[in-house]
């Protein structure tokens, strides 16, 4: 018998529930199937690099990489525009490169959540710089409310509020990023 999961939610944790991880996954799993749709006329022409961005996406592509079925290249870049605070410094700071290049290669770039679009909008032209075949966006969230760039995102699992959200790979000061669900910080 499996064991139970931890007890989330406990009163004093600063978070209410948003989107469930029965919801989350099969949203996963529907983005899965449409990017192997999508890549599989292209995985012969040249290498798919999966890109995840750091830290918080990583959940998300962890699950997300275990229903494309093409062959993929699994690389990680890391940036930052948060630091421990919850509104973006704006100031954006690549914290770990690529391990290899991506020139001719068609590039997936997963990200956890797309608020402001300043960071995405960096990375992806930063990106574009090293010549892949093709790029394209992946993003678990979306705040439309918050956009201050426009940045088109081919796959996206959620649209939500104006809201601080936390777990499934997404943290405030480096916590709740191992919570299964995706939840909203109260009084942020």
């Amino acid at each position: 018998m499996a064991p139970s999961p931890p007890p989330w939610n406990r009163s004093p944790d600063p978070f209410a529930e948003l989107i469930s991880a029965e919801a989350i996954a099969v949203r996963v799993a529907e983005l899965g199937a449409q990017i192997t749709t999508d890549y599989a006329p292209l995985a012969n022409q040249a290498d798919v690099v999966v890109i995840g961005v750091l830290k918080g996406s990583v959940i998300f592509l962890a699950d997300l990489v275990r229903h494309i079925g093409v062959p993929i290249i699994v690389d990680f870049i890391g940036i930052s525009s948060y630091g421990d605070a919850t509104v973006s410094s704006g100031v954006v700071q690549i914290t770990q490169d690529l391990s290899r290049p991506i020139e001719g290669k068609h590039v997936i770039v997963v990200e956890d959540i797309v608020d402001t679009g300043h960071t995405v909008h960096y990375l992806l032209e930063n990106l574009a710089t090293r010549r892949p075949a093709s790029i394209k966006l992946a993003s678990l969230l979306h705040k439309p409310e918050r956009a201050e760039r426009q940045i088109e995102i081919h796959y996206l699992g959620f649209t939500i509020p104006n809201k601080f959200v936390v777990g499934y790979g997404l943290d405030v000061s480096q916590q709740y990023r191992n919570l299964p669900f995706i939840g909203y910080v109260q009084g942020v």
